[in-house]
């Protein structure tokens, strides 16, 4: 027998260390070759470490929330051929995960490679929530492709505890979600899982790791250091909602629009007049930068957790534009495709619940950035009109600030703008 010892390689250019999300294995298995070890997260990633042999593993290199050095051992595993070490850390420069998961290496390199990309993260995630409604598969129709299943963890321990063999379950996409396992569960003659019933249930203790102590981290911080204030005012979107509707109506081959498309576009209008909004604050150098684009953040929500990806130079687009790229971001980040660069350098975000966005919300803001919009539901409301009685569509609109930067005035007089594009969708598309 000899002990063959799995370094882990570099999975990101800069990365020094990686933390230990979710172990797939426990010393005393036997394993084959390519099977799925364990999960490691990034600041920028988070990715499946799959064994470049088969055998026993002997040795793990520690505890979920823990982190592994790059080049240090992460498992030894007991092969039945000869001692073969791990290439070491630096002539894994080459190997190195690409944005749509595939691994740059040569044909002689590429047997050794453990890693396969899951899920980009942004540098600076937040637990804000979705800005698009989530699409499901509606039917499960393909099967994965032979060999190793792709999915979250979140979506392989729903599998475990239903005890669903991945590789039995169809998908319309690349990976299995979710509703696939819904889907298999009814097809089956089962029951979906009852996530967030009110079943009686032990208490369980969750270790904080992975993307939940990222978003822990800089929720913690942007509190800490950004004095925020919220200011919460009323729309009335009748005639913005009618128009949606006209458009919807002779739309062709466009996306079908949302409101967002919209408030994109009224931010575009509306922020060249009140720029210390769109702006990012380096409190440790004090120093203000007002941009001049718009990059707006899209908080969406993913199986992984909170993301922000980033439609840059939205004041170029036209609603049918945004509505496109609105779902094409969306898909990258919760298919784990979304570039690096996709998930960051916005310059203002915008958070969405969509129909159950509540009546108000008090979002905390994306760091470095010095403001973000949260949008609540609307809601037909008995309101006065010229003396009559009539109902209307009415949305609240949350603007959360920091008060370092951001004077109240600033922010009420930005949201009066905003209000007047949005309440006159002739002025808002022709301007």
């Amino acid at each position: 027998m000899a002990r063959f010892e799995f370094k882990l390689p570099d999975i990101g250019e800069g990365i020094a260390e990686a933390e230990i999300v979710a172990w797939h294995v426990k010393v005393g298995d036997t394993i084959a070759e390519d099977q799925q070890i364990a999960d490691m997260m990034t600041d920028k990633a988070t990715v499946e470490m799959e064994s470049p042999v088969a055998g026993k593993v002997v040795e793990l290199a520690g505890e979920v929330g823990d982190q592994v050095s790059i080049g240090s051992v992460l498992a030894v595993i007991e092969t039945a051929g000869a001692d073969r070490a791990a290439e070491p850390a630096e002539d894994s420069k080459d190997e190195r995960p690409l944005a749509d998961g595939a691994v740059d290496a040569t044909p002689a390199q590429a047997k050794e490679i453990p890693v396969v990309a899951v899920q980009k993260v942004a540098e600076t995630a937040k637990p804000e929530p979705t800005s698009a409604p989530r699409v499901e598969p509606e039917v499960a129709e393909k099967e994965p492709s032979g060999g190793h299943v792709l999915a979250s963890p979140a979506v392989r321990a729903r599998a475990r505890d239903l005890g669903i063999d991945l590789a039995q379950v169809r998908t319309t996409s690349d990976r299995i979600r979710h509703a696939d396992l819904d889907a298999y569960l009814l097809y089956n003659g089962g029951s979906v899982s009852a996530r967030g019933s009110g079943a009686p249930r032990k208490d369980e203790t969750i270790k904080v790791v992975g993307l939940r102590r990222k978003i822990a981290e800089n929720m913690q911080e942007a509190k800490r250091r950004i004095p925020h204030f919220t200011l919460v005012e009323e729309f009335d979107v009748t005639a913005l909602e009618e128009t949606r509707a006209m458009m919807n109506r002779d739309r062709g081959s466009n996306p079908k629009l949302t409101l967002l498309p919209f408030l994109i576009t009224a931010m575009a209008r509306a922020l060249p007049q009140w720029p210390m909004l769109n702006a990012t604050y380096d409190d440790d150098a004090n120093v203000i930068t007002r941009h001049g684009a718009l990059h707006l953040g899209m908080a969406t929500q993913t199986d992984n957790g909170l993301m922000v990806a980033v439609i840059r130079d939205a004041q170029d687009k036209s609603v049918w534009q945004l509505a496109s790229e609105i779902l094409r971001l969306a898909e990258a980040a919760r298919t784990g495709k979304a570039a690096r660069e996709e998930l960051m350098g916005s310059t203002i975000t915008l958070s969405s619940l969509g129909p159950m966005g509540g009546i108000t919300s008090t979002p905390v803001i994306n760091r470095p950035e010095v403001a973000i919009i949260a949008v609540n539901k609307v809601e037909d409301k008995i309101v006065p009109v010229d003396g009559d009685i009539e109902i209307r569509k009415r949305m609240n609109l949350s603007l959360s600030c920091d008060h370092r930067v951001v004077d109240g005035w600033d922010a009420a007089s930005f949201m009066q703008t905003l209000k007047a594009y949005i309440e006159n969708p002739i002025r808002l598309l022709s301007a």
